[in-house]
């Protein structure tokens, strides 16, 4: 399979002002994967090979319970375009 890109939201449960650092700590999963991402406002984007990226995602979900989360819902996008698929193709002429 081509990579993808799969784009995820981490929503933990803790009290509202933890919120952002638990956050944070899914992302250094993200920035430490060495995977090509972009952090936005709502979610962060990845591009790789589908199994690279689920792994991150289920690092990450787990990062945000050892950070103090009793529980994670997650939103995932994935978008599967056969010849493959780059963050950069998506968002290059936006900046």
């Amino acid at each position: 399979m081509a990579k993808i890109t799969m784009a995820f939201q981490v929503i933990p449960k803790v009290e509202e002002s933890r919120i952002y650092p638990v956050v944070d700590e899914a992302i250094k999963v993200v920035a430490q994967s060495g995977l090509p991402y972009e952090v936005g406002p709502m979610e962060t984007a990845l591009e790789g090979e589908p199994d690279e990226i689920w792994q991150v995602i289920k690092d990450a979900m787990e990062a945000c319970i050892k950070a103090g989360a009793s529980r994670v819902m997650t939103n995932v996008k994935i978008d599967y375009v056969p010849q493959g698929s780059t963050i950069n193709e998506k968002i290059a002429k936006y900046r």
